[in-house]
């Protein structure tokens, strides 16, 4: 046999144990597969864990046409991003408010655990979804006797996204960065005050605010004082423009509680457009800007009065307003006769339990979009209000939160079991969602498991600390480098600071209390009663007197007058003047 036609049966055991190839291997994201993972699954699709869920179907007043309506789904999809989702859970509590940048690279939600969290879509990975800070913006300091309040509204500034207004429970506005940082605090108004227009800021608490639609540095918010205020960021001691609301309700005394306002720009880009609603029931707009003493319209009746009417929204090109009253109807207004209402259904409002549940055009006016007390995300026309698409997205839980980022084409929902929802479709929808889904899932890590970490942004309390001989509980630079500043022999070079001794293992015992009472003068007084010491001299003293030896000769004797019988009876009568 010639040694060229040696063959050798390859060993496929053997072939699994030898190496591919040399380097470092690079780790590829199975792109295909976690977005698969994350599609929403259609109508009777059956689930992982046994249960079905429900995908989104086009509304059809007839029910017997479902092959129609599977039909159209594919088509919902293309046209609307909710083929796919993104579950994030950070808040313990409903999220109340959310808020993104116009890049829509970050994005902030508030909740009523009195938290803001910091979303970074460039540092989650599929696995690892989960806000990068935790921010409580009316905390004054770490302590659990710090007095917090629930998160309003949060928005960044359109015009300059390094600002995010932050509308707590409170009647103080802030304004912090976009890495969580306080920038700045605006001022509070007297309460002892009757005028509104006296006073240099709210008296009582902010429901909401909104920004400027091309000023960045303008900014609106609405108090339960019955007061809309124009602030200027750079002035925090006082507002621009003060507007008072003054309510016609019977028994209101003409003040009532601004619920909802939104700034938009007005048609064919004039002036921007100032529109509030009210507890009253009232909806007023303003369209002079700089001029706020006159409202340019006003409808008395544009809800029920005292239902909270939370959900206000301007279209892109100003001609429409819609709102979401408590009275459980939605309502379109046409700005150019702002009168009677255009469009109203019926939709059943959750403004009794989550007062910030908004609605909000999509980013060219196409659509509006809000949530409903079942949990499904409602697209409804711009101009009949009638539904084009209900989607479930957290069925059994109010969907309290909307918002439709225009560069992402990505909706954004936050619910009252803590949950937000990122809707998306990979083939229309860019960056954010299909960002993260395409990178390579992270590999698991202590810290990755909350309950074995802290968040170090909170602090530690003193509880936390172990006490430990070998563990030092200061935190000082001193007690983390206690030689620093001292000599060879132990002394300090600072001649003002006293010589501490060194203390050793062998120093830390007490000495023999034999040798305390043998060497330490007067060292038994600590046991002894200083009240039977000083009785143990009381005979000497009297017989043999220290301090009036001297006067014992000299001394006169006392001399007493000796008392009749009669005087040691009593008191001797006083005789009467003879008549």
């Amino acid at each position: 046999m010639d040694e060229n036609d040696l063959t050798v049966d390859e060993n496929e055991e053997l072939m699994q144990l030898l190496p591919t190839g040399f380097g470092k291997r690079t780790q590829e994201a199975d792109v295909a597969r976690q977005l698969e993972k994350s599609k929403r699954l259609r109508k009777g699709a059956t689930s992982t864990n046994g249960g079905t869920h429900t995908k989104s179907y086009s509304q059809d007043k007839n029910d017997n046409e479902e092959q129609d309506d599977e039909d159209n789904e594919d088509d919902d999809d293309d046209e609307y991003p909710v083929s796919h989702e993104l579950v994030i859970k950070t808040h313990d509590r409903p999220i109340t408010t959310m808020t993104a940048d116009s890049s829509g690279s970050r994005f902030i939600t508030g909740s009523t655990d009195c938290t803001m969290k910091f979303h970074d879509f460039a540092s989650m990975t599929p696995n690892t979804s989960h806000a990068f800070k935790s921010v409580d913006p009316t905390a004054s300091k770490q302590s659990a006797s710090s007095e917090t309040h629930p998160i309003n509204h949060v928005e960044f500034n359109p015009n300059s996204p390094s600002q995010v207004l932050v509308i707590s429970a409170t009647p103080q506005a802030k304004l912090f960065s976009r890495d969580g940082e306080e920038i700045r605090e605006f001022v509070k108004g007297d309460m002892y005050l009757r005028d509104m227009h006296n006073t240099k800021g709210h008296i009582s608490a902010i429901t909401t605010g909104a920004w400027h639609p091309t000023n960045k540095d303008f900014f609106v918010t609405a108090g339960t004082d019955s007061t809309l205020r124009v602030w200027d960021v750079n002035i925090p001691l006082k507002q621009r423009d003060v507007i008072v609301h003054k309510s016609r309700a019977a028994g209101s005394a003409g003040r009532t509680r601004m619920t909802a306002v939104a700034w938009g720009s007005s048609i064919q880009g004039g002036k921007s457009l100032l529109v509030a609603a009210a507890l009253d029931g009232s909806l007023v707009m303003w369209d002079n800007e700089g001029n706020y003493a006159r409202p340019a319209a006003e409808i008395r009746d544009a809800h029920r009065a005292d239902t909270w009417t939370g959900g206000l929204d301007i279209s892109a090109d100003g001609r429409t307003v819609v709102t979401r009253g408590g009275d459980d109807f939605i309502k379109l207004w046409d700005t150019r006769k702002f009168k009677q209402p255009i469009s109203v259904v019926a939709h059943h409002s959750t403004s009794y339990q989550y007062a910030s549940t908004n609605i909000t055009f999509s980013p060219n006016s196409s659509a509006i979009v809000t949530g409903s007390v079942e949990g499904d995300l409602h697209i409804l026309n711009p101009a009949t209000l009638k539904p084009e698409l209900v989607e479930p997205v957290t069925p059994g839980s109010p969907l309290v939160a909307v918002m439709w980022h225009d560069k992402l084409n990505q909706i954004l929902t936050g619910s009252a079991n803590a949950e937000v929802h990122v809707l998306y479709n990979p083939t229309t929808s860019s960056k954010g969602a299909t960002l993260v889904m395409s990178k390579v899932p992270k590999r698991r890590h202590i810290d990755d498991d909350s309950n074995l970490t802290t968040d170090l942004s909170q602090g530690l309390s003193g509880d936390a600390v172990s006490a430990g001989d070998d563990v030092r509980s200061g935190a000082s630079y001193a007690s983390r480098h206690p030689t620093v500043g001292l000599t060879v022999s132990g002394r300090s070079r600072d001649p003002r600071r006293p010589h501490i001794p060194l203390t050793t293992p062998f120093a830390k015992s007490q000495p023999d209390e034999q040798h305390i009472k043998n060497n330490i003068p007067l060292s038994s007084m600590r046991d002894e009663d200083p009240r039977e010491a000083l009785l143990k001299y009381a005979e000497k003293a009297e017989n043999d007197p220290m301090f009036t030896n001297a006067w014992k000769r000299t001394q006169p004797k006392t001399l007493y007058a000796d008392l009749s019988d009669e005087e040691e009876e009593g008191p001797q009568k006083k005789k009467q003047r003879p008549g």
